[in-house]
C-alpha cells in the first residue's frame, strides 16, 4: 500500500445528496424535506455543511429534488429578518445568521427522477471534475468529539492516495440494511478494501463493517457509475459502483471516530434532538432537568 502521493489535487468538494422523499418520516415528510427538520435549533442539513466547512471544504453543492426549496432559502440571506432584528435592538442576533453561509460556498442541482444514491452523486460529475471528493449522505449526522468525520476520511485519502468510506461495525441485523464490507487491517481503525455487497443476504456478508454516511471518492467514480447497471430496488447503487473501485483500484476504509445518528428514521432523529439538547448552552440545564423530573403515568 502505497503512502502518501505529493501530487495529489486537495480535497476541497463534497456533495449531499438530498433527494429522498424521506418516506420513513412520514407525515411530517410530505410538507417539511426532512433535512430541514430541526436538531434542536438548527435544520440537520446545516450539521452536514458545518462539518463539511470544518474539515476545509470550501464548496457543496447539494442534490434536491422538488419541494424542497426551503434548504436554498435558508442558505441565502434574510432581508426580512436582518430588518427585524435591527428595529428589535437585535442587530447582534444577525452575524450568527451567516457565519455558515459566508464560509462555504453552496450551490444546488435538482436530481429529476429519483434513481438511487448513484445517479444522484452522478449528477455532480461537472461539479467535481477531476479532483477527489466527499460524499455526506442526508440522512446521516455524525458529531465527533475529536475531529470531523470528514476531516478523518480526508487525513486517510492525503496518507493512502485511495478512495475512502467511513465505516462502522454493525449488529448482524443491520447489516441486511446497509452494506458489508471485505477488509485487511492496515493500521488501527485503517483498512484495506478489496470488494463490498450491498443489503447482503444472510451468509452473503464480508464482515460487519459497513458503510455509514461519509465516502472520499475519486473521479474515476463517474466512468464506474455510467457502467454499472441499476441494483437493488431499481437504483443506481452507489456501493456497486464502490465494489467495483474496490476490485480494480482498492479502497480505503476508516472505522471514524464520532457518533452517527440515522436522521431518517423517527427514533433516531429523537437520539440527535435530545442528546444535542442535553448539550446546548441555552437550554441544556433546564432540559436535563427536565428530563430527571419527567414522570409518566
Amino acid at each position: 500500500m502505497s503512502e502518501r502521493c505529493d501530487n495529489k489535487k486537495p480535497v476541497r468538494k463534497a456533495v449531499i445528496p438530498a433527494a429522498g422523499l424521506g418516506t420513513r418520516m412520514l407525515p411530517i415528510a410530505r410538507a417539511v424535506p426532512k433535512e430541514m427538520l430541526p436538531i434542536v435549533d438548527k435544520p440537520a442539513i446545516h450539521y452536514l455543511v458545518e462539518e463539511a466547512a470544518n474539515s476545509g471544504i470550501t464548496d457543496i453543492l447539494i442534490i434536491t429534488n422538488r419541494g424542497k426549496g426551503a434548504m436554498e432559502d435558508y442558505f441565502d440571506y434574510s432581508p426580512e429578518y436582518e430588518d427585524k432584528l435591527r428595529s428589535s435592538g437585535k442587530e447582534s442576533w444577525i452575524p450568527p445568521l451567516y457565519e455558515l453561509v459566508d464560509r462555504v460556498n453552496v450551490t444546488f442541482v435538482r436530481q429529476k427522477v429519483t434513481r438511487g444514491l448513484g445517479d444522484a452523486v452522478l449528477r455532480a460529475r461537472s461539479f467535481t471534475g477531476d479532483e477527489p471528493f466527499l460524499v455526506l449522505y442526508g440522512d446521516d449526522i455524525i458529531f465527533s468529539e475529536t475531529k470531523p468525520a470528514c476531516a478523518q476520511l480526508i487525513d486517510v485519502y492525503n496518507k493512502y492516495g485511495k478512495a475512502v468510506a467511513g465505516v462502522k461495525e454493525v449488529t448482524p441485523e443491520q447489516i441486511r440494511k446497509y452494506s458489508s464490507l471485505r477488509v485487511k487491517p492496515l493500521e488501527e481503525r485503517v483498512y484495506a478494501v478489496d470488494t463490498m455487497i450491498e443489503k447482503p443476504a444472510p451468509g452473503q456478508e464480508y464482515s460487519l463493517f459497513s458503510v455509514l454516511g461519509r465516502v472520499l471518492l475519486t473521479p474515476d467514480i463517474f466512468d464506474i457509475l455510467e457502467r454499472t447497471p441499476l441494483g437493488a430496488g431499481g437504483e443506481l447503487q452507489l456501493t456497486d459502483a464502490m465494489k467495483t473501485l474496490a476490485e480494480t483500484e482498492g479502497m480505503i476504509a476508516l472505522d471514524f471516530e464520532g457518533r452517527r445518528y440515522d436522521l431518517g428514521s423517527k427514533f433516531g432523529f429523537l437520539e440527535a434532538n435530545v442528546e444535542r439538547a442535553l448539550l446546548h448552552p441555552e437550554v441544556g440545564e433546564e432540559f436535563r432537568k427536565f428530563l430527571k423530573n419527567l414522570k409518566l403515568d
